[in-house]
């Protein structure tokens, strides 16, 4: 049975993929404007950190 760690991998890999795609992409084809490049960046360590805490609080209240 897959439990909510599992499937926060699966989403935090999946975003992480698409995050470093498009950081990747603007930095390729804007070299000169690398600031675009810091929001999806950020995003996609930001969102599965989020969503990781949000787990751990939901099973930590699902405990009590």
């Amino acid at each position: 049975m897959f439990t909510w760690r599992k499937w926060w991998l699966l989403f935090a890999v999946l975003w992480g993929v698409v995050a470093a795609l498009q950081v990747f992409t603007i930095l390729a084809f804007a070299p000169d404007e690398q600031q675009k490049a810091l929001q999806p960046a950020l995003f996609g360590v930001g969102v599965p950190a989020a969503a990781y805490l949000l787990g751990w609080v939901w099973e930590w209240f699902k405990g009590k």
